[in-house]
């Protein structure tokens, strides 16, 4: 497959659109707080990469480093645990603001509740985030990763108490494993990927990664940032884009910043949906064998699909080596900037900017896009070194050159 650069561009929509009420600030507040209750909790830091932005021709770099989050080197594990409190809370007639971690870990909620076994499916980062909370909770979890999963994020995801294993398949057929599973067993599905009849808890994990963006938001305030003019978010089923764009999209409204997806080629599942805009969903199938691996997914979200169609500008499908570009600009910034230490998914979007902005053959997309001297952009690094030797591999070894 020969990767190259492909965008589709939105015009924005008017008159009625997808309604962002569960994740307005409001709602933001209200899950952050949750958040705070875990003992583990800080603010993961907004890095403002000035020189990075000049060397690039751009105003400005904002990068959110989420390999500090909760000791687990990723975001995703916000999505996990505020799912798995509101289907605890739901199932004991409370409200989540009426259950923070001190009052989930009681022995008087888990007599109350019994044995639970959550079940999930991932490539490392979500399941990780859903074992480490089910042990946190006293409870117990099962987690199916695809092939050619990482060791190492299979051996993070056993550290935190869970069963867990590698199929012979897909991350959309461990979804399906996992479901049928939980079906068959009585067990607790806990996926971000929704479809007809299971949006529950998918929107839940949605919601929980709003934290990430809100104290971005707060961040970007504190440095004087009124709005940042672009976020570039990956995604790979959509539900973090989905997240990050309705949040900034509730707040800003029509003047929200212009919001651009990225996606690998060789699993552009939202890319394809978008490219189509026929109101189906489109899927990617067969192996998706990128280094993206958390970004490896060939069915979208439902309804990270239905925010990022009404509030996102953009959607760009890219090579790999734009994700290991990221890596090594990140890990190796200009003097005076802050270091970040970012995998394959998490460096892919800021990857793909510094080719825009660099490579002369890019520049219609760097017009289409807007980007230049004044532009000021906003980017979640949402892994850290997830999978070590593959990192080390791209940074030290220059593995992917571009």
């Amino acid at each position: 497959m020969k990767e190259i650069f492909k965008m589709v561009q939105f015009e924005r929509k008017k008159g009625q659109k997808y309604p962002l009420d569960f994740l307005n600030t409001d709602v933001a507040k209200e899950i952050k707080s949750f958040h705070e209750s875990f003992p583990v909790y800080t603010e993961t830091p907004l890095r403002d990469m000035k020189n990075l932005a000049k060397e690039l021709g751009l105003g400005g770099i904002y990068v959110k480093d989420e390999s500090y989050r909760f000791g687990l080197n990723a975001f995703k594990v916000l999505g996990g645990s505020f799912a798995l409190g509101n289907y605890l809370a739901n199932k004991l007639n409370r409200s989540i603001s009426e259950m923070p971690y001190e009052k989930l870990i009681s022995e008087e909620v888990k007599k109350e509740l019994g044995d639970i076994v959550f079940v999930t499916a991932t490539d490392g980062n979500h399941g990780r985030g859903v074992a480490w909370t089910a042990n946190q909770l006293k409870q117990n979890s099962v987690v199916y990763m695809p092939k050619g999963s990482a060791k190492e994020r299979l051996d993070n995801i056993i550290a935190e108490g869970a069963e867990a294993s590698i199929i012979d398949g897909n991350y959309d057929e461990a979804v399906r494993l996992a479901n049928r599973m939980a079906e068959e067993k009585g067990w607790v599905m806990v996926q971000d990927t929704a479809w007809e009849g299971y949006e529950d808890i998918p929107t839940w994990i949605i919601q929980g990664y709003s934290t990430m963006g809100y104290e971005a938001y707060e961040q970007l305030k504190s440095l004087g940032e009124e709005k940042p003019t672009h976020i570039f978010l990956q995604a790979g089923v959509g539900s973090m884009a989905g997240a990050i764009t309705g949040l900034f999209s509730a707040i800003y409204g029509e003047d929200r910043p212009i919001i651009t997806i990225v996606e690998p080629n060789k699993a552009d599942c939202i890319y394809k949906t978008a490219e189509a805009n026929d109101g189906e969903l489109r899927f990617v199938t067969g192996d998706m064998d990128t280094i993206m691996a958390g970004l490896a997914c060939g069915e979208p979200c439902t309804i990270g699909w239905n925010i990022l169609k009404d509030y996102a500008d953009n959607f760009i499908s890219c090579p790999d080596y734009t994700a290991a570009k990221g890596m090594r600009i990140l890990g190796n910034p200009p003097q005076g900037d802050e270091r970040i230490i970012s995998g394959e998914s998490g460096a892919a979007p800021l990857g793909c900017v510094a080719e825009i902005m660099t490579n002369n053959n890019l520049t219609w997309m760097r017009e289409k896009l807007k980007l230049d001297e004044n532009s000021r952009v906003l980017f979640m690094s949402t892994e850290g070194d997830t999978d070590k030797e593959n990192y080390r591999d791209i940074v030290w070894n220059g593995k992917y050159s571009s």
